[in-house]
This record gives C-alpha cells, sequence and structure tokens, in this order.
C-alpha cells in the first residue's frame, strides 16, 4: 500500500477515494515488488503445508476407513490451487484465476468437514475449528453479495467492503489450519543417524 496505493484500489468501475481498501489479489499480485516479495513466501510456506496435510494425516489414519485418504486428497489439492491463484494473478489471467480461487473455496468444505470429523478428543480444538469453519462460510455470504453489487450493479464503494470480507477469509482459513498445532502438541518428529554416518554431534547416536 505503500508503493502503489491509489493503483491498487482502482478497479474496473471506480478508484480512490470511493474505493479505498484492496482487494487481496490487488495487493499480492498486480505490482512490483509486492508480488514477488509474496510469491517467495508462498513457496516458502508452501513446504510447511505439505507437512501439516501429511503430519494431519499420520494422526488421523485408521485402518479400515478412506476419509483420512481423502482428506489428504483434497488438502494436497488446496495447497496446489492456492499456488495457482497466487502465481496465476487476475491481470495474468482472470479466467484461470479465479477457477484457481473458486476450486480453493470448493475445496474447502470437503477439508473442513473432514478436520472436524478426523479431530482427535481435543475440546479446545474442536469448539476453536467450529467457531472458525462457521464465521469463514458465513463471510462467503456477504462476500458474494457485495462483489455481485461492484461487478454487476456497480455500487460505489462495494468492491472496499468485499475486499475487507476477502481479508477476513484470508484471516480465518489461517486461523482454521494454526488450530492443528494443538493436536500436534503431543508429537515428537525424531532425526536419528541408525547407522553412524553422519559427522554432525546432533545426529551423532550415544555410544
Amino acid at each position: 500500500m505503500s508503493l502503489h496505493y491509489t493503483k491498487i484500489v482502482q478497479n474496473e468501475h471506480f478508484g480512490y477515494p470511493i474505493e479505498w481498501f484492496p482487494s487481496v489479489s490487488a495487493t499480492i499480485g498486480d505490482r512490483y515488488p509486492e508480488r514477488s516479495v509474496f510469491q517467495v513466501f508462498i513457496a516458502i510456506c508452501s513446504g510447511p503445508r505439505f507437512l501439516l496435510v501429511f503430519l494431519f494425516y499420520c494422526m488421523a489414519n485408521r485402518p479400515g476407513t478412506s476419509l483420512p485418504k481423502f482428506v489428504a486428497g483434497v488438502g494436497v489439492f488446496r495447497t496446489l490451487t492456492c499456488g495457482g491463484w497466487t502465481y496465476v494473478t487476475s491481470t495474468d489471467d482472470h479466467d484461470w484465476h479465479d477457477i484457481f480461487m473458486i476450486s480453493y473455496l470448493v475445496a474447502t468444505l470437503p477439508w473442513t468437514l473432514g478436520c472436524l470429523a478426523l479431530s482427535p478428543p481435543n475440546p479446545r480444538a474442536i469448539k476453536l475449528r467450529k467457531y472458525l469453519a462457521g464465521a469463514f462460510f458465513g463471510t462467503l455470504v456477504p462476500l458474494i453479495y457485495f462483489f455481485i453489487q461492484h461487478k454487476v450493479h456497480r455500487v460505489p464503494g462495494a468492491y472496499t467492503i468485499y475486499a475487507f470480507f476477502e481479508w477476513s477469509l484470508v484471516l480465518l482459513d489461517v486461523a482454521f489450519d494454526a488450530v492443528t498445532a494443538l493436536d500436534f502438541s503431543g508429537f515428537e518428529i525424531v532425526v536419528k543417524d541408525v547407522k553412524g554416518l553422519s559427522r554432525g554431534y546432533v545426529l551423532r547416536l550415544p555410544k
């Protein structure tokens, strides 16, 4: 916002001061260097995101049920589509940006319900997941309403209100997955050099 404020609040119908708060896509994808900085961080975050999906699968997997595998598959798909709408911005290709974004939002439903169904018996984590999931899907209603007001009816200022709900979705989505840290509090990941080949002090097995 400090580099390109008036440009990123400009849309196809209105600009500053009628529209004064930018959408997610405009903030992270339309201008250099903001776009490059965000894409570097999204790339860094992809590893932990895949790891989160894998560890949740390890925690929830049970013999005789395919639900953990399905939820893990949805988690991988969501991560890939997140990369899709991040790296293919609306400026690059509006149609594909929307396809990736809509796919991400649609996949969020089975991911959310699957995480709730597979949650360990942790009352605090389950409660937080329910609250955040309810807030996420509840936010979709005004989000769609104000997007239609902007896109179809061309209401001045509607896109700014839409942008607030869009940023809220991002924060709620991150918060929902962050709750998994409560479930992982009982996990311990250990790396051992079982053959004694490492020269590193930390990886050496005690004699």
